[in-house]
């Protein structure tokens, strides 16, 4: 791997790069199997990612025909990372073992490890046979949508496949690593004004939000929408305001302190709500919630904007879904992914039906809309919302920040990247959209 780096680091030319020859074996984060029951027994907020996510050398696989090897400069943490280190809601090698039943080339995920990430940026160092679009020495990053096209559920919308994954999580050999595994469908061009690591933390998130918010799978969201952002300074939510405020929408931002506050409003956030500050109590106990705190709640958003918003972008879950079904207005649209704080959800089935409000899911993104996503960010309309980064030999502790929010925005990891800054292959561009913009985040998290 440090020839390959050497290589990148000295542009050498695709021949060159391809002269190489791929390790036998390479760096990677990655769990053991055999640890998988060592928080048996403890509540969730008590497993610690330091202690499960492992740093060492796995068995380079065998490439597919519709498959390439990445050298990954950067990568990123998402909330999978976290499931998988912490082996919840399940372990994930139930995944990879279920792969490992489809086919010959699947059974290589099978393994006692599972090798970890769902985001990348880094550069293309082989290719399988079939492979067309992409050639050794591309500069890509990694969306993480692992769909068969030999599925014909998967040709209308890949995310409606009856066999769709997310790679890192429910496949193995992912970003978090100097080397991943990829299906060539999975690439895309990297943004040439963006370093590795600010390249490296969009595609999960950004194509989830851009589905939630933009898409017809999603929101759909038109001019003049009024959306309620939980977390709107975090993983997707930084995103989700930038996209209301792009198209039109008024964005109403939720975080958890001041200086969150001050991030929104620098991002052109106007209505912005300090749930910290209001102190909001929507559940007097772990079994009843309390309507009087969702009315509170409606009040301070009309108060900002006026009315109840039409949209709700909603991905904590359990902790606020039951006052996301209130607030918004009658008709409106609550828009859900994930569940960080919990997946057992409860809310008031009247106020639902009786105004004739409609909840609605989104999981990642499809092909096309992960492009448009990425296209938007190479185009400097969407900003990359990096807030920290850290070496790859120190994958548990972004982990373990993630799982306690800790942080704000994205955490990045170097992998091959020697040092932060690197890859930047279009200054003039960067500058013309502005290094404060660009960087954000991470100023504001320093």
């Amino acid at each position: 791997m440090q020839e390959i780096l050497e290589a990148i680091e000295n542009n050498a030319t695709p021949q060159e790069i391809e002269g190489i020859k791929i390790p036998e074996s390479y760096r990677a984060a990655f769990v053991n199997e055999s640890d998988q029951e060592m928080f048996q027994g403890m509540d969730s907020k008590d497993k610690d990612p330091r202690k499960s996510l492992k740093i060492g050398e796995v068995k380079t696989p065998e490439v597919a025909p519709d498959e390439v090897f990445v050298a990954v400069m950067a990568s990123a943490i998402n909330f999978n990372t976290v499931w998988t280190s912490i082996f919840e809601p399940l372990p994930t090698f139930q995944f990879l073992k279920r792969l490992g039943k489809e086919s010959i080339w699947g059974k290589r995920h099978d393994l006692p490890y599972h090798v970890v990430g769902s985001d990348a940026s880094g550069v293309v160092v082989k290719t399988g046979s079939a492979v067309r679009n992409w050639k050794v020495g591309d500069k890509v990053v990694v969306h993480c949508n692992y769909v068969d096209d030999q599925d014909p559920s998967s040709h209308n919308d890949s995310m409606m496949a009856t066999n769709q994954r997310i790679w890192g999580f429910e496949s193995n050999f992912g970003g978090l690593a100097d080397l991943a595994l990829v299906k060539a469908n999975q690439l895309m061009p990297k943004p040439r004004h963006l370093s590795w690591e600010e390249s490296a933390c969009n595609a999960l998130c950004n194509s989830t939000s851009y589905r939630m918010v933009v898409s017809r799978n999603g929101a759909g969201m038109k001019q003049g929408d009024s959306v309620l952002i939980w977390g709107a300074t975090g993983g997707i939510g930084g995103y989700a305001v930038q996209y209301v405020l792009n198209g039109g929408g008024i964005p109403i931002g939720v975080v958890s302190s001041p200086e969150k506050a001050e991030i929104l409003r620098e991002m052109g956030c106007e209505a912005v709500i300090d749930r910290r500050e209001k102190n909001y109590k929507f559940w007097k106990d772990d079994v009843t919630q309390d309507e009087s705190e969702w009315r509170r709640l409606g009040k301070d958003i009309r108060d900002l904007i006026g009315e109840d918003p039409d949209i709700v972008f909603e991905h904590p879950g359990r902790q606020t879904m039951g006052a996301s079904v209130f607030v918004a207005k009658r008709g409106g649209l609550i828009m859900t992914c994930a569940a960080t704080s919990g997946y057992m959800i409860e809310y008031d089935n009247r106020h639902l039906w009786m105004k004739l409000k409609t909840i609605k899911s989104s999981h990642f993104a499809n092909y096309k809309e992960a492009y448009e996503a990425n296209r938007l960010i190479s185009k400097g309309a969407i900003q990359p919302i990096l807030s920290a980064v850290y070496p790859l030999q120190e994958v548990g502790e972004a982990a373990y920040q993630v799982h306690k929010n800790l942080h704000e925005g994205k955490i990045g990891v170097l992998c091959l990247a020697q040092k932060e800054g690197l890859g930047i292959d279009d200054p003039e561009f960067r500058e013309k959209i502005g290094e404060d913009k660009i960087t954000l985040f991470r100023r504001k998290n320093a």
